[in-house]
């Protein structure tokens, strides 16, 4: 943490006192950037996450547009599907789409394990690009999708609404799904460690479609995965944040995986999270992303409404409560990150005299 000029986002990883809340934003390289959107003008989206100087270039915006205390490098989650052998195209208004979805045992034994080193060598040297760019700046977190998120994408093959291709998997062949994520959890695992090793300060499991399982079935198919994929990540002492979208109902059970920090949607409220597991791990959320469509009066009383229900103390991460929109005026993001640097000094005075 002593090379960081800013190490506030780690810090508050680890519950440590900060002199104020830091903020990053889930999807910050992106859409809503005009600077992001002149570098997509030249390359298809998967074009740019294959190019290290791009990924790296789209990656740092953010921290010198809008302010933000991390950034997180630019990929896309289903680079490990990829790697494994199922090629998807992006297609800009349906999101990602798999041409040969996976459906049974053949298709499963098509996939192959993979190595990070060099299978995803691409996205390590991004990294490692990033990390001389921001010179120390601000941390640099990697993420990955959870077992259960990515092979949700690879099962349905496209976004869905009733995910019945997944849900009929797991309940007609259970078999196989969970040797499928058993081998995803090996990847994910793997390339969470690689990542590390290239450079970044922290890790984020992205577990989008947690929250379409009922409870048991989190827990069997998506949440024993992610506790795997943490207990077996080499690292030294970055923290490890799990988002898991529409999961109110297993917090706890979320908070002992071995995460350090759990993100929460917007529809979550942040106060009774932290009685629930506050003392546990650090919370990370969980502003509505749609506030970023309001004038700067209702950011500023949806922002302090966040800040109090977390209150006074170390260990919240300001973020929204899952991506920013690509539609969002700049101005309003920057505006946020600003008024969250000023307000939220005041619950931290007693950190900062310790």
């Amino acid at each position: 943490m002593s090379e960081l000029k800013n190490d506030l986002f780690l810090r508050a990883c680890k519950r440590l006192p900060v002199e104020r809340t830091p903020i990053w934003i889930m999807r910050q390289a992106g859409r809503y950037l005009p600077e992001y959107r002149a570098v997509r003008e030249k390359a298809d989206f998967i074009t740019m996450c294959h190019t290290p100087e791009l990924a790296a270039e789209v990656t740092i915006q953010p921290v010198k547009i809008i302010g933000v205390d991390a950034a997180i490098i630019f990929s896309d989650i289903l680079v490990i599907p990829e790697a494994m052998g199922m090629k998807f195209d992006m297609i800009e208004s349906r999101g990602p789409v798999f041409h040969h979805p996976l459906r049974n045992e053949e298709d499963g034994k098509q996939l192959k394990r993979i190595d990070p080193g060099k299978d995803l060598k691409y996205v390590l040297d991004a990294i490692s690009l990033t990390k001389r760019e921001l010179n120390g700046s601000v941390p640099l977190i990697g993420f990955s999708g959870s077992p259960w998120t990515l092979f949700t994408y690879m099962v349905e093959g496209k976004g869905s609404k009733n995910f019945s291709y997944i849900k009929k998997l797991i309940f007609n062949n259970p078999k196989l799904a969970h040797k499928v994520l058993d081998l995803l959890s090996d990847a994910v695992a793997d390339y969470l460690s690689a990542k590390i090793e290239a450079g970044v300060n922290a890790v984020q499991i992205f577990d989008t479609w947690g929250g379409i399982l009922s409870q048991n079935d989190f827990e069997e198919f998506s949440l024993y995965y992610i506790s795997k994929v943490i207990s077996k990540i080499k690292r030294n002492n970055e923290p490890i944040i799990v988002f898991s979208k529409g999961v109110h109902f297993k917090l706890d059970k979320i908070a002992a995986s071995g995460a350090d920090v759990i993100g929460l949607d917007w529809t979550m409220d942040l106060g009774e999270a932290r009685k629930k597991i506050g003392g546990k791990v650090a919370l990370q959320g969980n502003l509505d992303p749609t506030v970023l469509y309001a004038k700067p009066d209702k950011i500023k009383e949806e922002t302090i409404k966040i800040l109090n229900s977390f209150g006074a103390g170390s260990g919240h991460i300001f973020n929204l409560g899952h991506g920013i929109l690509p539609d969002v005026d700049p101005e309003n993001a920057k505006y946020l990150v600003q008024f969250v640097k000023e307000e939220s000094k005041v619950f931290h005075k007693i950190d900062a005299k310790k």
